[in-house]
């Protein structure tokens, strides 16, 4: 298959004027909210304002496991301006929702399980007021010993966080206290270890991360006269939360009616519901409209965080440096309530792997119930976690056995037509060898860029920066590689699809195309894509996006590289479908007048249909006149397969994403201070349909791959289960003096079963990126280093 690449330097889009209609396909277009953005203008979900609106406030558990004893709302309901003050024993209808298990309590009942859970409700005319009401609720607690870890969790005394628990995956844990388990066993790794020369182990432990979106969470939720709700919402997947929302409303779901809201970011932490039903009861039951928002501390407690993990590794190789054989055990913490965790978990199992050819595996993941704050879904998803851990496994392998750590990789690559650990065929191009190649041949930046000639040093280039605690002294360069495997899409048997409804109709003599999906904009650049493929579909230039609300069908989340797949793919084939059905009122109304007509293989091109022979027949406009045509259809990709509980055999991905980093790092060894010069990223994309959008989606992974390398997680007090850090005070993010350069390589190899052959894109580069840094710092320090992030402490000798 011939490679179409590209080398795209940071901040320079390219230029591709292939397509015959400008802002198609492959085009770099301009994202029509980006000025409002950065200028300020841009209206997110918690700038919605409604006459004669109430505030909402929750508040939360301060313990993080015990019974609710008693709760006395009298004093808070006193106060001037409250409305309403709700506890469980108001809730409408159901009081559980939950996205694969319906295990997470609207308000806590009978006793809390995590630090931060909603316990009571208020509804006050003003937010302040609303607050000091909360603050006014007295709850008496009796505090339980707390689950903290795999130890305690799994202990044949342990207490259950769930008691009687009553699901699917009940019959196969050995656990209550294990939310998911899925081994993945192929060959013999105990018989292919005989065959090793060289064999190594690590245990690896990855930090608690989170999203740090920069919108928190926020909504409005409007009473209808028909007793529904109208809700106005920042989220992922629109769709979902309607399933959860209504039962726990004891409404239809017609009746609640849900339209998405400017949001500020996602990365998986608003796949889950935060507070959308608690604001819709008490619309409902006040009569007004409620606005919520969530402030910094309060989001930190309001969404679920990436699952810390611990991974046990074991690896062998010949002399040569085939891999012989791997086992692992990998043991996710998903806190308090179950979220995506048995999804995470498949995933990590059967991507744990990596980017390689093992013929002989023995795997097996876990996740746990604790009181640790409930983790899901984040940018990834169970895929960072094992590359973590696989990808130290490789540097050091390649230590012992003298070998370059990029030669490693590159000999056990795998590629297209490999078999997974799973049993699935990879169908197309796998170009990890290449990725690998394109990282290494990039040429190094220039040494000690501290040193400014005549002006002495520029203290942003160093290790620990503005704060000025170094001007070189001990600074040491290290280079790190690493590469990664991500699925894309929804796995393991779920029927994913997408849906979209395309109207083409004459306006002011110009054919103009609607584009009306559910998929939630979250920055990930639905916005162009769509009108993209639109107009390169129907030859239209002018394309309306109409806002995404729950009155279409669903459009999945806007997780798991999905939503140019599959959105993408429903736009692509209704579009394909009104394209017919106006070619074929053209042949009713000209067929007759000139023969081509009848020609199956009309297309409509630059706004006018024409023969393949390129002959014009009538413009869009002609054709449809005072017509309008309009389709809603849904789209699926190919089936997948839930893997085997015993073997972890079967079809369980729709397609793969690959990434690789190179890290050139300086690191300061005498105050364990750490600069990363540079993340060069070289990355398959299938087809770019936005050049510009795909080089910003690979920079923003990236990044946030580099900020769990260095310096987010999220601390859990071991013996209390309480979060100690709920701020960007204390949980630090990477800004611009943190964050280097970021060269973009990318390749475009089709995937054939994709349409347009494209991959997803944004999470791909959050797998290697962290594991490139922690191999660059090693390789400037010769620690072990086998903790996310890594601390100052870590590489002073002081931990």
């Amino acid at each position: 298959m011939a490679q179409n690449t590209r080398t795209v330097p940071v901040g320079t889009p390219t230029d591709v004027t292939q397509n015959h209609v400008k802002g198609g396909i492959g085009e770099s277009t301009l994202r029509p909210d980006g000025t409002l953005k950065v200028t300020g203008e841009f209206a997110y979900s918690s700038d919605m304002w409604h006459e004669d609106m109430l505030w909402g406030q929750i508040l939360r558990s301060t313990v993080a496991h015990a019974e609710i004893v008693s709760i006395d709302t009298s004093e808070a309901l006193t106060m001037d301006g409250v409305y309403a003050v709700l506890t469980h024993e108001d809730l409408p209808a159901a009081k559980n929702y939950g996205m694969e298990f319906q295990d997470t309590p609207v308000l806590a009942y009978g006793k809390v399980r995590h630090h931060g859970e909603p316990v009571a409700l208020v509804a006050a005319d003003h937010p302040e007021t609303a607050r000091r009401a909360a603050a006014k609720i007295k709850i008496e607690y009796r505090e339980l010993p707390v689950i903290t870890d795999e130890a305690s969790a799994l202990a044949p005394d342990a207490i259950l966080v769930h008691e009687n628990r009553d699901d699917h995956h009940s019959g196969h844990v050995p656990h209550p206290n294990i939310v998911h388990r899925q081994p993945i066993i192929r060959g013999n790794a105990d018989e292919a270890a005989q065959r090793a020369d060289v064999i190594v182990k690590g245990e690896y432990t990855f930090g608690m991360q989170d999203q740090a979106f920069l919108g928190p969470e926020s909504g409005l939720a409007v009473p209808a006269e028909d007793g529904g709700v109208d809700l106005y919402v920042a989220t992922q997947w629109l769709h979902s939360d309607l399933k959860q929302i209504a039962p726990c409303l004891g409404l239809p779901e017609e009746k609640v009616r849900m339209t998405m809201a400017g949001v500020g970011g996602a990365f998986g932490g608003r796949e889950d519901i935060s507070m959308q039903i608690l604001a819709s009861i008490l619309a409902l039951r006040t009569g007004k409209p409620v606005k919520m928002v969530y402030n910094r501390y309060e989001s930190f407690f309001g969404h679920v965080h990436r699952h810390p993990a611990k991974l046990y590794y074991e690896h062998g190789a010949t002399k040569d440096g085939k891999l012989t054989h791997m086992k692992c055990k990998i043991v996710l913490d998903g806190g308090a309530y179950a979220s995506s965790t048995a999804s995470v978990v498949g995933n990590a199992s059967s991507l744990s792997v990596g980017p390689y050819v093992i013929e002989d595996v023995e795997i097996e993941a876990i996740g746990l119930y604790t009181n640790n704050p409930p983790c899901g879904a984040m940018r990834g998803f169970g895929a960072v976690q094992a590359c973590f851990a696989y990808e130290a496994q490789m540097d050091k392998l390649a230590a012992k056995l003298g070998m370059d750590p990029v030669e490693l990789r590159q000999l056990n690559a795998m590629e297209q037509g490999t078999i997974m650990p799973t049993g699935q065929v990879v169908d197309s191009p796998a170009p990890v060898a290449e990725l690998l190649r394109r990282v290494k041949a990039r040429p190094m930046p220039p040494e000690r860029q501290w040193e400014t000639a005549g002006e002495g040093a520029d203290v942003r280039a160093l290790p620990g920066g503005l704060s000025n605690t170094s001007h070189g002294e001990g600074v040491v360069r290290g280079v790190g590689y690493a590469v990664g495997i991500k699925n894309v899409g929804f796995s393991e048997g779920f029927d994913d699809y997408s849906t979209a409804k395309i109207r083409i109709e004459v306006i002011n003599g110009e054919a103009v195309a609607t584009v009306h999906t559910a998929m939630a904009e979250v920055g990930q650049g639905g916005v162009t894509i769509h009108a993209q493929i639109a107009r390169t579909e129907l030859g239209v230039q002018q394309v309306t996006i109409h806002p995404a609300d729950t009155q279409v069908g669903s459009a999945g989340s806007t997780s798991a590289g999905r939503q140019t797949y599959m959105t993408g793919g429903a736009i692509k084939n209704s579009c394909e479908i009104v394209r017919e059905k106006v070619l074929e009122i053209g042949r009713r109304k000209f067929g007759s007048y000139h023969p081509a007509w009848a020609n199956a293989e009309l297309l409509l091109e630059g706004g006018k249909v024409v023969t393949d022979g390129g002959e014009a027949l009538a413009t869009i406009a002609d054709v449809l006149e005072d017509q309008a045509v309009e389709v809603e259809e849904e789209w699926r990709h190919r089936p997948t397969q839930a893997f085997d509980l015993v073997t972890g055999q079967g079809d369980g991905h729709v397609q793969y994403a690959f990434a690789a980093h190179r890290a050139v790092v300086e690191v300061d060894t005498e105050l364990g201070l750490v600069k990363v010069i540079e993340l060069a990223c070289a990355q398959d994309v299938g087809k770019a349909v936005n050049p510009l959008s795909v080089v910003g989606q690979i920079q923003g992974g990236t990044t946030q791959g580099l900020g769990v390398a260095v310096m987010e997680e999220i601390i859990v007090d071991p013996k209390t289960a309480k979060v100690r850090n709920p701020s960007f005070t204390d949980y630090l993010i990477p800004t611009i003096l943190d964050t280097p350069t970021i060269p973009v390589d990318y390749l475009e190899l089709a995937d054939p079963n994709a349409p347009y052959g494209v991959r997803g894109i944004g999470e791909a580069p959050t797998l290697s990126s962290t594991p490139a840094v922690l191999a660059a710092i090693r390789a400037a320090t010769g620690l072990e280093l086998n903790k996310t992030p890594v601390r100052p402490e870590a590489l002073t000798g002081t931990l």
